[in-house]
């Protein structure tokens, strides 16, 4: 059974912001010669996360504002107090970020179907960005045959 590692790569706008990969990981599928057997979607970064849901415009909107009630930007944070930490010039206050990042998903696995991802009607694969902007990856393991 063949397994191709590909990266999908995602610039990001700034604070919280959803991006529809499914194109990006279809494409990918594409690609390949595997008709039948799945995509592994990984986020690679503590401050991003995955989700399978209907990618609508209020909808995403919504999203982000249950997110930033979960772990206000504005609420006191350890992580935050970087004078107690030994971090990098340019770290960034971002406690809130991975505490949103935790309540998503940091992976998905879509069955593949003949070629296509074994979606519903209504559903996408969504990268949330939850600290941008920022240059991220996505890590897609596709495999079967």
């Amino acid at each position: 059974m063949p397994i191709i590692n590909k990266l999908l790569e995602i610039e990001t706008e700034p604070k919280i912001n959803i991006h529809n990969i499914t194109p990006q990981i279809q494409e990918l599928i594409a690609s390949t010669s595997i008709k039948n057997g799945q995509a592994l979607v990984f986020s690679r970064h503590t401050t991003t996360a995955l989700a399978i849901n209907e990618n609508e415009v209020r909808l995403l909107e919504d999203i982000k504002v249950f997110l930033q009630k979960l772990a206000p930007e504005t609420d006191s944070y350890l992580h935050n107090d970087l004078h107690l930490r030994d971090v990098p010039e340019d770290e960034p206050i971002n406690a809130h970020s991975h505490l949103m990042a935790m309540m998503l998903a940091t992976s998905e696995i879509i069955p593949i179907v003949d070629g296509k991802l074994a979606l519903g009607t209504w559903q996408s694969v969504l990268f949330f960005e939850l600290d941008g902007p920022r240059k991220r990856t996505v890590f897609v393991q596709i495999s079967g045959e």
